[in-house]
């Protein structure tokens, strides 16, 4: 499994998403793939009001922000 990361510049949720993913224990590290959203005017349009997001590109899963890192967890199950 991998993940992508879909962020922004300047964007304090994504910070805090950021360090939550990076404080959270991992049975095994996974690769995470940061992707600015600015890059892309598809991406901003789909992800604009909603970064930070994480997606599981084996299930096609998004997870948006607010979230615990229980339910972190259970995203990565």
């Amino acid at each position: 499994m991998q993940l992508y990361f879909y962020t922004t510049a300047q964007c304090h949720l994504c910070e805090l998403a950021e360090a939550l993913l990076v404080n959270t224990p991992m049975p095994e590290p996974l690769p995470v793939d940061v992707v600015d959203i600015a890059q892309s005017e598809a991406l901003v349009a789909r992800y604009g009001t909603r970064i930070p997001v994480l997606r599981r590109d084996d299930t096609g899963a998004e997870l948006d922000w607010p979230f615990t890192r229980d339910q972190l967890l259970a995203f990565l199950q």
